[in-house]
């Protein structure tokens, strides 16, 4: 009698605590996803249900350029206490995304901290953003305030309350 193959738990299940935003600004369903490791590192990615991710949507751009002035690509961290990260707050704009449609979302931070670095590869590849929204599709990475990184999450959804959400939503799909 053969035994199942042992099911081990992925990197981000094991290592990273997930923590949720619902309907970001008031726009229904714009979920998103933060990760959040042990050494109080932030990686900011699209929830499962995320218009982008659910409606089998295109993509046809995703930008980091937010304002004539201002572009997260431009974003150069150097030394140990990370200068010249640019400051982001609860609701700073990281990126859009274009999909074919003509639909257009601004992805946001949902945390203060610095910008350490936003995901190049799906710029070249947005498909990634899809097929692998909590590892090579992720927006960027986020390193809170030392005094603020037991309070990041305060805003945010436990795993558990997110599922209770996502319930009140399919049971209550007109709200």
């Amino acid at each position: 009698m053969a035994e199942a193959p042992q099911q081990f738990p992925s990197v981000v299940d094991r290592y990273f605590t997930r923590w949720y935003k619902s309907d970001v600004k008031g726009q229904l369903n714009e979920d998103y996803c933060i990760l959040q490791h042990s050494n109080r590192i932030c990686v900011v990615t699209l929830a499962e249900c995320h218009p982008v991710l659910q409606s089998g949507k295109n993509i046809s751009s995703i930008s980091y350029q937010i304002s004539a002035n201002c572009s997260r690509l431009e974003n150069k961290v150097s030394g140990k206490s990370k200068r010249g990260a640019q400051f982001l707050t609860e609701l700073a704009p990281l990126c859009r995304i274009t999909c074919c449609d003509g639909d257009e979302y601004t992805i946001y931070s949902c945390i203060r901290g610095r910008l350490l670095e936003v995901n190049e590869n799906i710029l070249h590849h947005p498909e990634l953003l899809k097929e692998k929204p909590s590892t090579e599709g992720y927006i960027a990475v986020v390193l809170p305030k030392f005094e603020e990184s037991k309070t990041v999450t305060e805003g945010l959804l436990s795993q558990k309350q997110y599922e209770e959400v996502l319930m009140k939503r399919t049971s209550n799909p007109d709200s």
